[in-house]
């Protein structure tokens, strides 16, 4: 009989588990600890966002972990296929009123940084009583717009990584690690 919570092996198009699963559980613990104490006088006002499809799991694991009072909600972004210029496309706004309250932005990954820009500025044009981010992973070499983040997850150097939340073309979204993908063409 097969074993349901065997950890996947790895696919011919990955290189190798850059984080594994426990790395992130610990991690994920730590960010949770660390920001329940700083909105531990919030009141309850605190409303996390995830953005999807990417943050999900990351926005799940974390919020299941926070000592505070919170409310989820979901937001859904597209930057268009092939444009660098930093176009982003809203394709499905959050339900929760922000204004007066405290905001918190969960992304899976920062690269440019033009997504998490685009948010920040958004939301800061609703009246919220604060805006900070938490980031999963950061992709530092790869930043074009400087963006501020409050809880960053793991720095990664600049290679195409998958699991956690992150996909290539839907694939290997659910893979419990952060694995790193031979380059696509």
């Amino acid at each position: 009989m097969k074993d349901s919570l065997a950890i996947p092996a790895l696919t011919e198009d990955l290189v190798r588990v850059l984080i594994d699963a426990d790395t992130i559980n610990r991690r994920v613990d730590e960010l949770a600890r660390q920001i329940s104490a700083d909105y531990a006088t919030s009141g309850g006002n605190l409303l996390v966002v995830g953005v999807l499809k990417g943050s999900f799991i990351f926005t799940a694991d974390l919020t299941r972990r926070l000592s505070v009072d919170h409310v989820v909600d979901f937001i859904a972004l597209s930057s268009y296929k092939g444009d660098t210029s930093g176009n982003v496309r809203l394709l499905m706004d959050t339900r929760e009123n922000m204004e007066g309250r405290n905001v918190l932005i969960i992304e899976d990954i920062l690269d440019s940084g033009n997504t998490l820009d685009y948010l920040i500025r958004n939301f800061k044009t609703r009246n919220p009583a604060s805006v900070k981010t938490a980031v999963l992973l950061d992709k530092p070499d790869r930043h074009v717009v400087p963006v501020e983040i409050d809880y960053i997850g793991f720095t990664i150097p600049d290679v195409w990584v998958v699991g956690y939340g992150l996909d290539y073309a839907e694939k290997h979204r659910t893979l419990p690690y952060i694995a790193e993908m031979y380059p696509q063409a």
